[in-house]
C-alpha cells in the first residue's frame, strides 16, 4: 500500500520548515526509524525519521524549499492494504522532563524543558536557530494564509512581520533566492521606502561567479544576527587585562594535572567562564535577556553561559548550564565536549538552549579586538581576543607581561555604559588577581 508520510509538529508555534538536505532518494528502501530528511525551522534543524519501512515513491519540496506541517512529506510503498496518510510524532517524544536550571524570580517566564538525556533518540541532532528560547508563547503561530497567498515564498518570522504591518505580501517583490520575500524587503515598506529589487545579471565568463544558496544554518545565522543588530542598541566597551599572573598559575595547575592518572589540561576559557560569572552575581543585570512580545526585561537567577563554537556549518552556541556549579576541571571537559559535538554537527537541541550570557574566543587569532554582535535576546556579550607578550610601563619601569584585551558588547536600550563598564572591570580584577577567582571556585 502507499504510505503519506506527513511533516510532524516540530516545535511550538512552528507551522513550516525548511528542507535542509534530503537523506533518501526516490527508489531508495527505508527500514523504520531510519532517517530520512533533516528540517530546519525557526528554532532547530531535526533530523527526521521514517515511521515505516517501505521504498521511497517521491519526495515533496527541494532542498531549500519550505514545507508546511502536515503536509505530505514522503510517500512510501509498504506492504499491507489500503492507502493511508500520517503525520509521525516527531523524534523524541519522551515525557519531558523540567530543565536542571535554578528557580527564577517570581513573574518570570522558566525556561523550557527538555527530555532527558538518557531518553532523547539519537536521530534527533540539532543546531541553533534561537539558542535563547524565550518564555513559552513567544514564537505563535502564523494564521493560515490564503490560497494565493500560500505560493509567495517566505518565512513565518517574514509572514508575520508583513500582517503586523497590513502588508499583502502578494505585492512585494521579493529579493531572495527564487523571489523569496525577505524580511528586509518587507521592512523597507514599513519605513515608507520600496523594496530593493535585484539588479539584472550582467553575462559573465565560466565559472568566474559562483552563486550559493543561502540557506540552512548560514541562513539562520544570517537572521538571527540581523535580528539583533535591528532590535538591540550596540555599544562596545573594550579594555586590557594583564594575564601574567594567571599564566602562571594555569601552568602550576597544568603542571599537577599533568602527574595525575587522568592527565588532562586547563585552557584558558574556565577562568574566564568563572571571572565572568563571579561579575555576573555582582551586575544581574546583564545575566537577562529582553522579551520584545512583552516588552519586558527578564533577569536570570541561575548561570548558563554559552561559549560561541565555529563549525563547518557557521558559528553556534552551546550552553553550558549551572556554570557556577561546576569546578575549572568540570567547566574545561564541558567545554571540550560541547566544541566536539558541535564540531562534528552532533549537538544535541538541550545543549543549545537556555543560555544567558555568551562568551565569544576565536583564541590564537582572536586580533587585537573586535565588537561582538549581541546574542539575541540576551543583553550583553564578552569577546575575548589574542593574549601577547606586551611591554607596559609598571612602577616607571618597561617590562614584559602577557597582555589579553576584553570587548564587551551591551544592548545601550537596557544596559548604560557606566553599568557596562564597571562590569568589564570586575571580570578584569578576577583574571588580573587569580588568588580571588580561586574563592568562587565550586
Amino acid at each position: 500500500m502507499r504510505f503519506e508520510f506527513k511533516l510532524p509538529d516540530i516545535g511550538e508555534g512552528v507551522v513550516e520548515g525548511e528542507v535542509v538536505k534530503w537523506l533518501v532518494n526516490d527508489g531508495d528502501q527505508v527500514v523504520a526509524e531510519q532517517p530520512v530528511v533533516e528540517v530546519m525551522t525557526d528554532k532547530a534543524t531535526v533530523v527526521i525519521p521514517s515511521p515505516k519501512a517501505g521504498k521511497v515513491v517521491s519526495r515533496t519540496g527541494t532542498e531549500g524549499q519550505m514545507v508546511k506541517v502536515h503536509s505530505i512529506l514522503l510517500v512510501l510503498e509498504t506492504e499491507g492494504g489500503a492507502s493511508v496518510g500520517v503525520s509521525a510524532p516527531p523524534v523524541a517524544t519522551a515525557p519531558a522532563a523540567a530543565a536542571p536550571v535554578s528557580p527564577v524570580a517570581p513573574g518570570i517566564a522558566k525556561p523550557p524543558t527538555v527530555a532527558p538525556a538518557a531518553t532523547r533518540s539519537p536521530a534527533l541532532v540539532s543546531q541553533p536557530v534561537n539558542q535563547l528560547t524565550a518564555a513559552p508563547g513567544t514564537l505563535r503561530a502564523v494564521p493560515p494564509l490564503e490560497a494565493n497567498e500560500q505560493r509567495v515564498r517566505a518565512t513565518p518570522v517574514t509572514r508575520k512581520l508583513a500582517a503586523d504591518a497590513g502588508i499583502d505580501l502578494r505585492t512585494v517583490s521579493g529579493t531572495g533566492p527564487a523571489g523569496r520575500v525577505l524580511k528586509h524587503d518587507v521592512l523597507a515598506l514599513v519605513d515608507g521606502g520600496e523594496a530593493p529589487t535585484v539588479a539584472p545579471a550582467r553575462a559573465q565568463a565560466a565559472g568566474r561567479i559562483e552563486r550559493i544558496p543561502l540557506r540552512g544554518l548560514r541562513k539562520r545565522i544570517a537572521e538571527k544576527m540581523q535580528r539583533s543588530k535591528r532590535t538591540a542598541a550596540h555599544f562596545t566597551f573594550v579594555e586590557e587585562v594583564d594575564c601574567t599572573r594567571l599564566v602562571a598559575l594555569r601552568n602550576r595547575l597544568n603542571t599537577a594535572l599533568s602527574k595525575q592518572d587522568d592527565g588532562g589540561k586547563l585552557s584558558f576559557l574556565p577562568f574566564i567562564i568563572k571571572a565572568t560569572v563571579a561579575a555576573l552575581k555582582k551586575f544581574p543585570n546583564l545575566n537577562a535577556s529582553v522579551d520584545d512580545e512583552t516588552n519586558e526585561f527578564v533577569i536570570k537567577h541561575f548561570f548558563n553561559i554559552g561559549v560561541a563554537a565555529a563549525t563547518p556549518d557557521g558559528l553556534i552556541v552551546p550552553v553550558i548550564h549551572d556554570a557556577d556549579q561546576r569546578s575549572l576541571r568540570e567547566l574545561a571537559a564541558e567545554v571540550q565536549r560541547l566544541g566536539a559535538d558541535a564540531k562534528a554537527g552532533k549537538s544535541a537541541l538541550p545543549d543549545l538552549q537556555g543560555g544567558t550570557f555568551t562568551i565569544t574566543s576565536l583564541g590564537q587569532i582572536g586580533g587585537l579586538f573586535a565588537t561582538p554582535v549581541i546574542n539575541h535576546p540576551e543583553v550583553a556579550i564578552l569577546g575575548v581576543h589574542r593574549m601577547r607578550p606586551t611591554p607596559v610601563v609598571r612602577d616607571g619601569q618597561v617590562v614584559i607581561r602577557d597582555i589579553l584585551w576584553l570587548s564587551c558588547a551591551f544592548d545601550h536600550r537596557v544596559i548604560d555604559g557606566s553599568v557596562g563598564a564597571q562590569f568589564t572591570y570586575e571580570v578584569i580584577k578576577y583574571l588580573e588577581d587569580p588568588e580571588l577567582l580561586m574563592l568562587e571556585l565550586s
